[in-house]
């Protein structure tokens, strides 16, 4: 499959990119992903394996779309999900133990 990245062409197969990626260690994934074989890579690794350039001359979007058109599972990043800040008096009393509910009438 033909394929724009970085406004170079380049000819992907998925067996390409499966060997292209095989002994390649996924690296922490903080944003979108995709699934190949077993392992979630990032995008932008993928990217710069596939490609050989610099992970800031393409965006994550061109190289999700060149993988959902192969084949492959493409995910998005997750959001994150607020935690809760506890207010002085809130930690004071989860260290020393909240009385339990029938103790407190």
């Amino acid at each position: 499959m033909r394929c724009v990245i970085a406004r170079y062409p380049f000819e992907l197969t998925k067996n390409g990119v499966l060997a292209s990626m095989k002994g390649v260690r996924p690296e922490l994934v903080t944003g979108d992903s995709v699934t190949i074989g077993r392992r979630r890579y990032p995008v932008k690794q993928v990217g710069r394996v596939l490609t050989g350039q610099d992970p800031r001359d393409f965006t994550s979007g061109e190289v999700t779309r060149a993988m959902a058109r192969l084949g492959f599972t493409c995910h998005e990043a997750q959001a994150a999900v607020p935690v809760p800040v506890l207010t002085p008096l809130q930690t004071a009393s989860a260290l020393l133990g909240s009385p339990a509910a029938s103790e407190a009438v």
